[in-house]
């Protein structure tokens, strides 16, 4: 497994994370199959939110126990399920005091403010709660996730010691307007999304809400990789995103064990050839329209 350098927080991560959003639902032997034969082939990023139903919960009952071999990334805020507003002080407080006890731990390596706007981010008390508890031990770093000109704004702060952002073949917009930014500040940057949901797979316009604009992209796009043996493509586009400058680690969400083990083999066969990254990018540059932003 490939590791990276997280910006200037010293961590040295694997390039390849997990993410947490789609175990949601699942049981606990499963999860635990999952993450056990993840972390034994030497992945050491998993990446959830309080948001994501009871999927804090699961890594906690799953992994807690081997807290030490793995760095903990979540985020708070977004669709909090509170009663108080979501990016209300005390949202952000019992947000993490919440996952800290799903999680079974005492602290977490990483707390993102989970897509909140320009307009949250200026009025600062969000960042002011996660500062203070920093400063009690119960978050070693700050980060930001989103998109667009929120995430702009927030590498520009210089607050924040890391940025989640979506990219992949479908999603290229950051590559030009954020990462070099984030990167020039000593930032680590989790690529979110990073094989674009897979959403040239889909011969109809998928059921998903979630992946039609992808989908939609990738018509007009239409990358010759796509037409290959799915494995294959999959293994382009991941390797694609783990190419472009300044992305430290693409974090992948899967239930299936052995999916695991084939996105960390495609990681093992390294940057994408020069070539190929250079034509995926000639493309978007040709096809993609203004208004082909970030998807959240």
């Amino acid at each position: 497994m490939e590791y990276r350098e997280f910006g200037r927080t010293g961590m040295r991560v694997s390039a390849l994370g997990f993410g947490g959003s789609e175990i949601r639902g699942s049981d606990v032997a499963t999860v635990e199959r999952l993450l056990a034969s993840a972390l034994d082939a030497g992945l050491n990023v998993i990446d959830t939110g309080e948001c994501y139903g009871d999927s804090e919960e699961l890594i906690g009952r799953a992994v807690g126990h081997r807290r030490s071999e793995y760095f903990l990334f979540t985020k708070c805020g977004h669709r909090s399920g509170l009663e108080t507003p979501d990016w209300a002080p005390e949202t952000i407080r019992a947000s993490i005091d919440r996952s800290l006890k799903r999680l079974r731990t005492d602290y977490v390596d990483l707390m993102q403010l989970h897509s909140c706007s320009v307009e949250v981010l200026k009025e600062g008390s969000v960042i002011e709660e996660l500062q203070k508890a920093k400063e009690a031990g119960k978050i070693r770093f700050l980060g930001y996730s989103g998109d667009n000109e929120a995430a702009k704004y927030a590498v520009e702060l210089g607050v924040f010691d890391s940025l989640q952002t979506s990219v992949n073949v479908a999603d290229q917009s950051a590559i030009d307007e954020v990462i070099p930014l984030a990167a020039a500040r000593g930032m680590g940057v989790i690529a979110k999304r990073p094989v674009a949901n897979v959403a040239w797979r889909y011969q109809e316009k998928p059921d998903v809400d979630y992946y039609v604009e992808y989908w939609r992209r990738l018509r007009e796009l239409n990358f010759p990789f796509t037409e290959r043996p799915l494995s294959e493509a999959v293994g382009v586009a991941l390797r694609f995103t783990l190419s472009v400058p300044g992305v430290t680690t693409a974090i992948v969400g899967t239930q299936n064990p052995g999916r695991w083990q084939e996105n960390a083999r495609y990681v093992d066969e390294g940057p994408l050839p020069k070539e190929e990254f250079d034509a995926i990018r000639e493309a978007w540059r040709r096809v993609a329209q203004p208004d082909w932003v970030g998807q959240t």
